[in-house]
Protein backbone atom coordinates (compact mmCIF):
# COMPACT_ATOMS: atom_id res chain seq x y z
CA UNK A 1 0.00 0.00 0.00
CA UNK A 2 1.08 3.81 -0.89
CA UNK A 3 0.16 6.64 1.00
CA UNK A 4 0.67 10.29 0.80
CA UNK A 5 -0.32 13.35 3.27
CA UNK A 6 -3.48 14.40 3.91
CA UNK A 7 -3.04 17.99 3.26
CA UNK A 8 -6.21 20.87 3.15
CA UNK A 9 -8.48 17.92 2.16
CA UNK A 10 -6.41 16.16 -0.53
CA UNK A 11 -3.34 13.70 -0.47
CA UNK A 12 0.09 15.18 -0.90
CA UNK A 13 3.39 14.08 -1.77
CA UNK A 14 6.37 14.74 -0.18
CA UNK A 15 9.07 16.91 -1.55
CA UNK A 16 10.57 14.73 -4.19
CA UNK A 17 8.24 12.17 -3.78
CA UNK A 18 10.45 11.00 -1.16
CA UNK A 19 8.96 7.61 0.90
CA UNK A 20 9.77 5.09 3.89
CA UNK A 21 8.87 1.38 4.10
CA UNK A 22 6.97 -0.17 6.99
CA UNK A 23 7.54 -3.60 7.31
CA UNK A 24 5.40 -6.45 8.47
CA UNK A 25 7.13 -7.54 11.16
CA UNK A 26 6.29 -11.39 11.18
CA UNK A 27 6.72 -11.58 7.33
CA UNK A 28 9.38 -9.05 6.42
CA UNK A 29 7.58 -7.94 3.51
CA UNK A 30 6.21 -4.33 2.96
CA UNK A 31 3.36 -3.13 4.66
CA UNK A 32 3.12 0.33 3.41
CA UNK A 33 5.11 2.71 1.48
CA UNK A 34 4.11 6.09 3.14
CA UNK A 35 5.14 10.12 1.95
CA UNK A 36 8.26 10.87 4.26
CA UNK A 37 7.91 14.73 5.37
CA UNK A 38 10.54 17.04 5.45
CA UNK A 39 9.92 19.63 7.99
CA UNK A 40 9.01 22.12 5.32
CA UNK A 41 6.06 19.13 4.38
CA UNK A 42 4.84 19.03 7.66
CA UNK A 43 4.58 22.93 8.07
CA UNK A 44 2.73 23.12 5.06
CA UNK A 45 0.09 21.01 6.93
CA UNK A 46 0.23 23.53 9.76
CA UNK A 47 -0.42 26.24 7.07
CA UNK A 48 -3.54 24.07 5.71
CA UNK A 49 -4.96 23.95 9.69
CA UNK A 50 -4.26 27.39 10.13
CA UNK A 51 -6.30 29.01 7.68
CA UNK A 52 -9.12 26.50 8.02
CA UNK A 53 -9.33 27.55 11.96
CA UNK A 54 -10.88 31.19 11.08
CA UNK A 55 -14.20 29.64 9.71
CA UNK A 56 -14.19 25.74 11.83
CA UNK A 57 -13.95 28.08 14.97
CA UNK A 58 -17.22 29.75 14.39
CA UNK A 59 -18.85 26.60 12.89
CA UNK A 60 -21.95 26.14 15.05
CA UNK A 61 -22.23 22.97 17.48
CA UNK A 62 -24.76 21.02 15.78
CA UNK A 63 -23.03 21.33 12.52
CA UNK A 64 -19.41 19.89 14.12
CA UNK A 65 -21.79 17.22 15.97
CA UNK A 66 -23.37 15.88 12.52
CA UNK A 67 -20.19 16.16 10.80
CA UNK A 68 -18.25 14.22 13.44
CA UNK A 69 -20.92 11.62 13.86
CA UNK A 70 -21.18 11.01 9.95
CA UNK A 71 -16.76 10.47 10.29
CA UNK A 72 -17.84 8.19 13.64
CA UNK A 73 -20.51 6.38 11.03
CA UNK A 74 -17.63 6.05 8.08
CA UNK A 75 -15.32 5.12 10.56
CA UNK A 76 -17.19 1.90 11.48
CA UNK A 77 -17.82 1.10 7.59
CA UNK A 78 -14.11 0.86 7.44
CA UNK A 79 -13.77 -1.86 10.07
CA UNK A 80 -12.49 -4.57 7.82
CA UNK A 81 -9.87 -1.99 6.27
CA UNK A 82 -8.59 -0.68 9.36
CA UNK A 83 -8.04 -4.89 10.79
CA UNK A 84 -6.04 -5.46 7.34
CA UNK A 85 -3.91 -2.56 8.13
CA UNK A 86 -3.67 -2.70 11.29
CA UNK A 87 -2.43 -6.60 11.29
CA UNK A 88 -0.48 -5.80 9.01
CA UNK A 89 1.69 -2.84 10.15
CA UNK A 90 1.85 -3.79 13.86
CA UNK A 91 1.00 -7.55 13.92
CA UNK A 92 -1.84 -7.26 16.27
CA UNK A 93 -4.55 -9.42 15.97
CA UNK A 94 -7.86 -8.86 13.86
CA UNK A 95 -9.92 -8.62 17.20
CA UNK A 96 -7.94 -6.37 18.86
CA UNK A 97 -7.85 -4.31 15.62
CA UNK A 98 -11.87 -4.21 15.36
CA UNK A 99 -11.69 -3.11 19.41
CA UNK A 100 -9.73 -0.30 18.18
CA UNK A 101 -12.16 0.61 15.24
CA UNK A 102 -15.01 0.52 17.76
CA UNK A 103 -14.19 2.43 20.83
CA UNK A 104 -12.39 4.82 18.40
CA UNK A 105 -15.91 5.48 16.40
CA UNK A 106 -17.09 5.34 19.94
CA UNK A 107 -14.65 8.34 21.22
CA UNK A 108 -15.95 10.50 17.91
CA UNK A 109 -19.57 10.04 18.61
CA UNK A 110 -18.21 11.28 22.34
CA UNK A 111 -16.41 14.16 20.97
CA UNK A 112 -19.62 15.28 19.04
CA UNK A 113 -22.00 15.31 22.05
CA UNK A 114 -19.69 17.32 23.99
CA UNK A 115 -20.19 20.20 21.08
CA UNK A 116 -22.49 21.36 23.59
CA UNK A 117 -20.53 21.68 26.44
CA UNK A 118 -17.83 23.51 25.54
CA UNK A 119 -19.56 26.86 27.41
CA UNK A 120 -18.33 29.16 30.35
CA UNK A 121 -20.19 30.82 33.44
CA UNK A 122 -20.99 33.95 34.54
CA UNK A 123 -18.94 35.25 37.35
CA UNK A 124 -20.25 37.77 39.80
CA UNK A 125 -18.52 41.30 39.31
CA UNK A 126 -16.98 43.92 42.06
CA UNK A 127 -17.90 46.70 39.63
CA UNK A 128 -21.85 47.75 39.43
CA UNK A 129 -23.67 47.03 36.28
CA UNK A 130 -20.85 44.47 35.27
CA UNK A 131 -21.83 41.57 33.43
CA UNK A 132 -18.57 39.48 33.32
CA UNK A 133 -18.02 36.26 32.01
CA UNK A 134 -15.38 33.06 31.48
CA UNK A 135 -15.93 31.81 28.00
CA UNK A 136 -14.28 28.33 26.54
CA UNK A 137 -12.61 28.80 23.23
CA UNK A 138 -10.94 27.24 21.30
CA UNK A 139 -7.07 27.71 21.09
CA UNK A 140 -5.97 27.46 17.12
CA UNK A 141 -4.18 24.00 15.71
CA UNK A 142 -3.81 21.82 17.83
CA UNK A 143 -0.93 18.78 16.80
CA UNK A 144 -1.71 15.52 18.02
CA UNK A 145 1.46 13.14 18.29
CA UNK A 146 0.22 9.89 18.05
CA UNK A 147 1.65 5.51 18.73
CA UNK A 148 1.06 2.63 16.81
CA UNK A 149 -0.11 0.44 19.95
CA UNK A 150 -3.87 1.01 19.84
CA UNK A 151 -3.24 3.14 16.42
CA UNK A 152 -6.65 3.88 15.91
CA UNK A 153 -8.01 4.17 19.48
CA UNK A 154 -5.10 6.74 20.46
CA UNK A 155 -4.99 8.63 17.02
CA UNK A 156 -8.55 9.31 17.24
CA UNK A 157 -8.10 10.48 20.87
CA UNK A 158 -5.69 12.76 19.52
CA UNK A 159 -7.84 14.90 17.23
CA UNK A 160 -11.86 14.37 17.93
CA UNK A 161 -11.92 16.35 20.93
CA UNK A 162 -9.45 19.17 19.35
CA UNK A 163 -11.91 19.16 16.53
CA UNK A 164 -15.43 19.12 18.63
CA UNK A 165 -14.03 22.31 21.02
CA UNK A 166 -13.38 24.07 17.38
CA UNK A 167 -10.12 23.89 16.65
CA UNK A 168 -7.94 22.59 13.70
CA UNK A 169 -5.52 19.66 13.49
CA UNK A 170 -2.41 18.41 12.54
CA UNK A 171 -2.20 14.52 13.28
CA UNK A 172 1.40 13.28 13.44
CA UNK A 173 1.36 9.57 12.08
CA UNK A 174 3.48 6.84 13.70
CA UNK A 175 6.02 5.57 11.54
CA UNK A 176 4.84 2.01 12.71
CA UNK A 177 1.83 2.68 10.87
CA UNK A 178 1.35 5.24 8.45
CA UNK A 179 -1.31 4.01 6.80
CA UNK A 180 -3.34 3.38 9.73
CA UNK A 181 -3.35 6.82 10.97
CA UNK A 182 -4.00 8.14 7.53
CA UNK A 183 -7.10 6.11 7.04
CA UNK A 184 -8.32 7.82 10.48
CA UNK A 185 -7.92 11.53 8.73
CA UNK A 186 -9.85 10.09 5.44
CA UNK A 187 -12.76 9.18 7.46
CA UNK A 188 -13.20 12.84 8.30
CA UNK A 189 -12.47 13.85 4.56
CA UNK A 190 -15.22 11.54 3.51
CA UNK A 191 -17.66 13.18 6.18
CA UNK A 192 -17.44 16.25 4.76
CA UNK A 193 -14.81 18.40 7.04
CA UNK A 194 -13.51 21.27 5.35
CA UNK A 195 -10.49 21.55 3.90
CA UNK A 196 -7.39 21.49 6.02
CA UNK A 197 -9.44 21.15 9.46
CA UNK A 198 -8.11 18.04 9.56
CA UNK A 199 -4.42 16.99 7.83
CA UNK A 200 -2.13 13.94 8.37
CA UNK A 201 1.59 13.91 7.96
CA UNK A 202 3.79 10.95 7.67
CA UNK A 203 7.69 10.73 8.36
CA UNK A 204 10.56 8.23 8.09
CA UNK A 205 11.87 7.35 11.43
CA UNK A 206 15.07 8.96 11.16
CA UNK A 207 13.63 11.91 10.13
CA UNK A 208 10.91 12.50 13.41
CA UNK A 209 12.88 14.39 15.28
CA UNK A 210 13.16 17.71 12.52
CA UNK A 211 9.45 16.80 11.99
CA UNK A 212 8.62 16.99 15.54
CA UNK A 213 10.93 19.88 16.21
CA UNK A 214 9.48 21.94 13.39
CA UNK A 215 6.14 21.52 14.14
CA UNK A 216 6.05 22.26 17.77
CA UNK A 217 8.07 25.68 17.28
CA UNK A 218 5.26 26.56 14.39
CA UNK A 219 3.97 29.88 15.18
CA UNK A 220 -0.19 28.86 14.47
CA UNK A 221 0.50 25.32 16.51
CA UNK A 222 -1.35 26.41 19.88
CA UNK A 223 -1.37 23.75 21.68
CA UNK A 224 0.24 19.67 21.67
CA UNK A 225 -0.49 16.20 22.56
CA UNK A 226 1.69 13.21 22.50
CA UNK A 227 1.06 9.57 23.75
CA UNK A 228 4.26 7.65 23.61
CA UNK A 229 7.44 6.61 25.56
CA UNK A 230 8.14 8.83 28.65
CA UNK A 231 11.82 9.22 27.05
CA UNK A 232 10.52 10.72 23.83
CA UNK A 233 7.40 12.54 26.15
CA UNK A 234 10.75 14.38 27.87
CA UNK A 235 11.62 15.91 24.96
CA UNK A 236 8.13 16.87 23.79
CA UNK A 237 7.54 18.49 26.93
CA UNK A 238 10.67 20.40 26.88
CA UNK A 239 10.20 21.55 23.35
CA UNK A 240 6.38 22.63 23.86
CA UNK A 241 7.65 24.33 27.14
CA UNK A 242 10.41 26.60 25.37
CA UNK A 243 7.97 27.93 22.79
CA UNK A 244 5.40 28.09 25.99
CA UNK A 245 2.90 25.70 23.62
CA UNK A 246 0.61 23.98 27.00
CA UNK A 247 1.08 20.17 26.17
CA UNK A 248 -0.96 17.14 27.25
CA UNK A 249 1.33 14.03 27.48
CA UNK A 250 0.15 10.42 28.17
CA UNK A 251 3.40 8.40 28.49
CA UNK A 252 4.40 5.07 30.09
CA UNK A 253 3.26 2.92 32.66
CA UNK A 254 4.14 -0.26 35.32
CA UNK A 255 0.90 -0.89 36.34
CA UNK A 256 0.17 -2.49 39.83
CA UNK A 257 -2.28 -5.48 39.87
CA UNK A 258 -2.57 -6.11 44.03
CA UNK A 259 -4.45 -8.87 45.18
CA UNK A 260 -5.05 -8.93 48.70
CA UNK A 261 -5.48 -11.64 50.87
CA UNK A 262 -9.03 -11.65 50.85
CA UNK A 263 -9.35 -11.12 46.90
CA UNK A 264 -11.76 -13.66 44.74
CA UNK A 265 -8.49 -15.36 43.49
CA UNK A 266 -10.37 -16.21 40.14
CA UNK A 267 -11.95 -12.50 39.66
CA UNK A 268 -7.86 -11.39 40.09
CA UNK A 269 -6.97 -14.13 37.96
CA UNK A 270 -9.12 -13.23 35.34
CA UNK A 271 -7.90 -9.25 35.58
CA UNK A 272 -4.32 -10.38 35.27
CA UNK A 273 -4.75 -12.25 32.52
CA UNK A 274 -7.01 -9.94 30.52
CA UNK A 275 -4.36 -6.60 31.44
CA UNK A 276 -1.51 -8.38 30.88
CA UNK A 277 -1.53 -10.07 27.74
CA UNK A 278 -4.41 -7.80 25.91
CA UNK A 279 -2.69 -6.89 22.19
CA UNK A 280 0.95 -8.83 23.65
CA UNK A 281 0.89 -6.12 26.75
CA UNK A 282 2.14 -3.38 24.53
CA UNK A 283 -0.93 -0.72 26.21
CA UNK A 284 0.20 1.87 28.44
CA UNK A 285 -2.53 0.31 30.74
CA UNK A 286 -0.62 -3.34 31.11
CA UNK A 287 -0.68 -5.20 33.48
CA UNK A 288 3.33 -4.93 34.52
CA UNK A 289 3.48 -5.60 38.06
CA UNK A 290 1.22 -8.52 39.76
CA UNK A 291 1.51 -7.84 43.54
CA UNK A 292 0.03 -10.73 45.45
CA UNK A 293 0.00 -11.32 49.11
CA UNK A 294 1.85 -14.14 50.44
CA UNK A 295 -1.05 -15.67 51.92
CA UNK A 296 -2.48 -16.67 49.39
CA UNK A 297 0.01 -16.66 46.48
CA UNK A 298 0.89 -20.66 46.02
CA UNK A 299 -2.62 -20.42 45.11
CA UNK A 300 -3.22 -17.81 42.65
CA UNK A 301 -0.04 -17.99 41.06
CA UNK A 302 -0.86 -21.39 40.05
CA UNK A 303 -4.16 -20.51 38.43
CA UNK A 304 -2.68 -17.41 36.66
CA UNK A 305 -0.09 -19.87 35.50
CA UNK A 306 -2.15 -22.57 34.31
CA UNK A 307 -4.40 -19.99 32.44
CA UNK A 308 -1.09 -17.96 30.82
CA UNK A 309 0.28 -21.39 29.06
CA UNK A 310 -2.85 -21.72 27.63
CA UNK A 311 -3.03 -18.44 25.57
CA UNK A 312 -2.64 -19.56 21.97
CA UNK A 313 0.29 -17.04 20.66
CA UNK A 314 1.22 -16.90 16.73
CA UNK A 315 0.99 -14.99 13.39
CA UNK A 316 -2.03 -12.82 14.23
CA UNK A 317 -3.72 -14.11 10.96
CA UNK A 318 -4.81 -17.12 12.73
CA UNK A 319 -6.64 -18.13 15.71
CA UNK A 320 -4.28 -17.05 18.33
CA UNK A 321 -4.68 -14.65 21.43
CA UNK A 322 -1.08 -13.37 21.25
CA UNK A 323 -0.01 -11.81 17.94
CA UNK A 324 3.21 -10.37 16.87
CA UNK A 325 5.59 -7.72 18.89
CA UNK A 326 5.69 -4.70 16.82
CA UNK A 327 9.39 -5.41 16.01
CA UNK A 328 12.00 -8.08 16.84
CA UNK A 329 13.92 -6.08 18.46
CA UNK A 330 10.82 -5.93 21.37
CA UNK A 331 10.75 -9.54 21.54
CA UNK A 332 14.75 -9.29 21.45
CA UNK A 333 14.20 -6.90 24.77
CA UNK A 334 11.83 -9.87 26.38
CA UNK A 335 14.35 -12.50 25.67
CA UNK A 336 17.30 -9.86 28.02
CA UNK A 337 14.32 -8.94 30.72
CA UNK A 338 13.91 -12.95 31.10
CA UNK A 339 17.74 -13.59 31.53
CA UNK A 340 18.34 -11.07 33.66
CA UNK A 341 15.48 -12.12 36.12
CA UNK A 342 16.29 -16.05 36.26
CA UNK A 343 19.73 -14.74 36.60
CA UNK A 344 18.76 -13.39 39.67
CA UNK A 345 16.97 -16.07 41.14
CA UNK A 346 13.46 -15.14 39.14
CA UNK A 347 11.52 -18.57 37.62
CA UNK A 348 9.38 -18.47 34.35
CA UNK A 349 6.10 -20.35 35.81
CA UNK A 350 4.57 -19.67 32.40
CA UNK A 351 5.73 -19.01 28.70
CA UNK A 352 9.43 -17.88 27.58
CA UNK A 353 9.13 -19.40 24.26
CA UNK A 354 9.75 -17.26 21.52
CA UNK A 355 9.72 -17.40 17.74
CA UNK A 356 10.75 -13.81 15.71
CA UNK A 357 8.63 -11.40 16.94
CA UNK A 358 6.45 -13.28 18.76
CA UNK A 359 6.56 -13.99 22.44
CA UNK A 360 4.49 -16.28 24.58
CA UNK A 361 2.50 -15.28 27.27
CA UNK A 362 5.26 -15.29 30.28
CA UNK A 363 5.11 -15.42 33.99
CA UNK A 364 8.19 -14.58 36.16
CA UNK A 365 7.38 -15.05 40.00
CA UNK A 366 10.02 -14.21 42.51
CA UNK A 367 10.91 -10.85 41.61
CA UNK A 368 12.79 -8.31 43.08
CA UNK A 369 13.96 -4.72 43.39
CA UNK A 370 17.49 -6.06 41.65
CA UNK A 371 16.10 -7.33 38.51
CA UNK A 372 15.49 -5.31 35.44
CA UNK A 373 11.79 -6.05 34.85
CA UNK A 374 10.97 -4.84 38.70
CA UNK A 375 11.57 -1.18 37.07
CA UNK A 376 11.71 -0.91 33.59
CA UNK A 377 8.47 -0.96 31.21
CA UNK A 378 8.27 -4.12 29.27
CA UNK A 379 6.07 -3.51 27.23
CA UNK A 380 5.45 -7.07 25.89
CA UNK A 381 3.80 -10.08 27.44
CA UNK A 382 6.81 -10.67 29.86
CA UNK A 383 5.38 -9.72 33.34
CA UNK A 384 6.52 -9.92 37.38
CA UNK A 385 5.02 -11.59 39.95
CA UNK A 386 6.01 -10.10 43.40
CA UNK A 387 5.11 -11.71 46.65
CA UNK A 388 4.20 -9.23 49.36
CA UNK A 389 3.56 -9.42 53.06
CA UNK A 390 0.64 -7.34 53.66
CA UNK A 391 -1.53 -4.13 52.71
CA UNK A 392 1.56 -1.89 53.41
CA UNK A 393 4.31 -3.58 51.81
CA UNK A 394 1.90 -4.12 48.60
CA UNK A 395 1.40 0.17 48.55
CA UNK A 396 4.40 0.43 49.08
CA UNK A 397 5.69 -1.84 46.24
CA UNK A 398 3.06 -0.54 44.13
CA UNK A 399 4.12 3.25 44.25
CA UNK A 400 7.79 1.87 44.18
CA UNK A 401 8.32 3.44 40.50
CA UNK A 402 8.27 6.58 38.59
CA UNK A 403 5.78 5.67 36.47
CA UNK A 404 1.67 6.83 37.67
CA UNK A 405 -0.64 6.25 35.11
CA UNK A 406 -3.33 2.90 35.89
CA UNK A 407 -3.57 0.58 39.07
CA UNK A 408 -6.30 -2.18 40.39
CA UNK A 409 -7.12 -3.58 43.86
CA UNK A 410 -8.43 -6.79 44.29
CA UNK A 411 -10.33 -7.20 47.75
CA UNK A 412 -13.79 -8.18 49.14
CA UNK A 413 -13.63 -5.70 51.61
CA UNK A 414 -14.36 -2.21 49.04
CA UNK A 415 -13.57 0.13 51.91
CA UNK A 416 -10.71 -1.66 52.48
CA UNK A 417 -9.73 -1.48 48.37
CA UNK A 418 -10.50 2.29 48.68
CA UNK A 419 -7.99 2.88 51.47
CA UNK A 420 -5.23 1.19 49.26
CA UNK A 421 -6.60 3.00 46.01
CA UNK A 422 -6.47 6.22 47.54
CA UNK A 423 -2.97 5.82 49.07
CA UNK A 424 -1.47 4.48 45.57
CA UNK A 425 -0.25 6.84 43.00
CA UNK A 426 -1.62 6.96 39.46
CA UNK A 427 -3.94 9.19 37.95
CA UNK A 428 -6.57 5.67 37.13
CA UNK A 429 -7.36 3.02 39.55
CA UNK A 430 -9.69 -0.06 39.42
CA UNK A 431 -10.79 -2.13 42.27
CA UNK A 432 -11.98 -5.75 41.42
CA UNK A 433 -11.30 -4.80 37.60
CA UNK A 434 -8.65 -4.71 35.70
CA UNK A 435 -6.10 -2.65 35.03
CA UNK A 436 -6.60 -2.08 31.30
CA UNK A 437 -9.55 -0.26 30.45
CA UNK A 438 -10.43 3.05 28.47
CA UNK A 439 -14.05 4.75 28.25
CA UNK A 440 -14.80 8.21 26.27
CA UNK A 441 -15.75 9.74 28.72
CA UNK A 442 -13.71 9.60 31.57
CA UNK A 443 -10.59 11.45 32.36
CA UNK A 444 -7.79 9.99 31.26
CA UNK A 445 -4.64 10.33 32.14
CA UNK A 446 -1.68 9.97 34.46
CA UNK A 447 0.78 11.21 37.58
CA UNK A 448 4.97 11.28 38.01
CA UNK A 449 7.02 9.92 34.65
CA UNK A 450 3.09 8.64 33.05
CA UNK A 451 2.57 12.64 32.12
CA UNK A 452 0.19 14.95 32.96
CA UNK A 453 -3.39 16.23 31.57
CA UNK A 454 -6.56 14.52 30.69
CA UNK A 455 -7.97 13.35 27.85
CA UNK A 456 -11.85 12.42 27.86
CA UNK A 457 -15.12 13.86 28.08
CA UNK A 458 -15.16 17.36 30.38
CA UNK A 459 -11.34 16.80 31.25
CA UNK A 460 -10.60 16.96 28.12
CA UNK A 461 -12.49 20.74 26.95
CA UNK A 462 -10.33 22.22 29.34
CA UNK A 463 -7.37 20.88 27.45
CA UNK A 464 -8.19 21.85 24.05
CA UNK A 465 -9.72 25.17 24.85
CA UNK A 466 -8.20 28.63 26.62
CA UNK A 467 -11.04 30.32 29.22
CA UNK A 468 -11.39 34.22 28.01
CA UNK A 469 -12.49 36.45 30.71
CA UNK A 470 -14.67 38.92 28.78
CA UNK A 471 -17.19 41.96 29.96
CA UNK A 472 -20.02 43.93 28.94
CA UNK A 473 -19.84 47.55 31.34
CA UNK A 474 -21.54 50.35 31.91
CA UNK A 475 -19.59 52.96 29.14
CA UNK A 476 -20.26 55.82 31.76
CA UNK A 477 -19.01 54.55 34.72
CA UNK A 478 -16.96 56.30 37.22
CA UNK A 479 -13.23 56.44 37.05
CA UNK A 480 -11.21 58.14 39.66
CA UNK A 481 -9.42 60.08 37.24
Amino acid sequence: MKIDFLINGVAVAATGGKTFKRMDPVTGKVATEAAAATPADALRAVDAAATAFADWSKTGPGERRKLLNKAADIMDSKTQDFIDILICETGATGPWAGFNVMLAAGMIREAAAMTTQVAGEIIPSNKPGTLAMGLARPKGVCLGIAPWNAPVILGVRAVAMALACGNTVVLKASEMCPATHRLIGQCFVEAGLPAGVINVVTNAPADAAAVVEALIAAPAVKHVNFTGSTKVGRIIGRLAGEHLKPSLLELGGKAPLLVLDDADIDGAVNAAIFGAFMNQGQICMSTERIIVDEKIADVFVAKLAARAAALPAGDPRGKVVLGSLVTPDAADKMDALMADAKAKGGRIVAGGGRNGSIVEATLIDGVTDSMRIYSEESFGPVKSIIRVNGDDEAVRVANDTEYGLSAAVFSRDLQRAMNIANRIESGICHINGPTVADEPQMPFGGVKASGYGRFGGKAAIAEFTDTRWITIEDPNQHYPF
